[in-house]
């Protein structure tokens, strides 16, 4: 059975304007990184908490960034790239989790840019804002499209994750990743992993302990959606050298798959439970997708419509990238060579 791209009944738009960017402008943000998405103008800038932002870019339909104007293209596009990847991880085009995506789409997940901490923009969106789809920001000293995910270097997929984790997976999954004391299997784990159940931070943790943030800042619930991130990205590899592995050892050890395997059984199992489908592949900011993902064989497709590369509809001809747009959101893109 064909599943369709985020947004519905904006899927076959938004599979021709990825398919577009493909040819169009391939090579996007710095280095090597391929970024196929467009940076668009705020379409919300009537919203009071969103109105300094002037750079947006739609992920997926389900996930949105904005930022302000000083952070540069490349910046913003590597955060794009890296949320869809962490949506699709098997970047097929279609987001993993039909859940985690009506649940984003439902509270309009976002992730804001700031220049910096405590501006002008900061200070409006904190606010004016109101819902439920902000769990994180990024500043733009965090990002680093060469480095993706490097401890110190990029926040990106750090901030991402809790995004998707916290606005996602604590709603659309409880009995799993659900963040009050005794409340899940993730809580169960992380009262092994921290040697006990503390709503406080104890000073000092047990010897027994992996798991030992001690920002005095964060309660329970923040230790959850922080516990998630490291054993997601240690599984993933991201930690795995043996600088970051000492960086972060006086806040948590099982820094690769092979450790945390063997060190937090629970977590393990949770987070590779295929029922879950959370990403558990490292996110590398580079994000287009091939001609054949985005081509999906169903043999009771009626095709809609034929478009150019501009996505004018145009008839059928020959020496001409074209692509033509089936009933059930497929793509496929042709050239008839004469």
């Amino acid at each position: 059975e064909f599943s369709y791209i985020c947004l519905n009944s904006k899927a076959i738009y938004k599979m021709k304007k990825i398919l577009v960017l493909l040819f169009s402008i391939p090579f996007l943000g710095i280095a090597q990184n391929i970024v196929c998405f467009t940076i668009d103008p705020n379409p919300n800038s009537n919203d009071p908490a969103l109105a300094p932002f002037t750079k947006y870019v739609d992920v997926l339909g389900c996930f949105s960034i904005y930022a302000e104007s000083t952070i540069s293209d490349a910046k913003v596009l590597h955060v794009a790239a890296v949320a869809a990847e962490l949506l699709d991880n098997n970047e097929d085009g279609i987001v993993d989790d039909p859940l985690i995506e009506a649940q984003l789409i439902s509270e309009n997940a976002l992730m804001p840019i700031f220049f910096q901490d405590g501006n002008s923009t900061m200070n409006t969106f904190a606010n004016n804002y109101y819902g439920n789809g902000v769990s994180a920001v990024l500043f733009n000293d965090e990002i680093d499209p060469s480095q993706t995910g490097h401890w110190g270097n990029d926040a990106t997929v750090e901030e991402v994750i809790h995004t998707i984790n916290h606005v996602g997976h604590t709603n659309v999954y409880p009995a799993a990743f659900s963040m009050q004391p005794n409340s899940s299997l993730m809580s169960d784990a992380m009262d092994v992993a921290r040697g006990g159940q503390f709503t406080s931070i104890p000073n000092p943790y047990p010897v027994s302990a992996w798991y030992h943030y001690d920002d005095y800042t964060c309660d329970y619930e923040c230790m959850a959606i922080e516990y998630m991130y490291w054993a997601i990205v240690s599984y993933m590899g991201i930690l795995d050298d043996p600088q970051t592995a000492a960086g972060i050892d006086n806040e948590w050890e099982a820094y690769n798959a092979t450790l945390l395997q063997s060190m937090d059984v629970l977590m393990y199992a949770l987070i590779t439970d295929p029922q879950y489908k959370l990403p558990l592949s490292a996110p590398d900011g580079n994000y287009c997708l091939s001609a054949t993902s985005v081509t999906k064989i169903n043999k009771n497709k009626s095709l809609v419509k034929i478009t150019d590369i501009l996505g004018r509809e145009t008839p059928a001809t020959s020496n001409a990238i074209l692509f033509y747009m089936y009933d059930n959101g497929t793509v496929e893109k042709k050239i008839i060579a004469e």
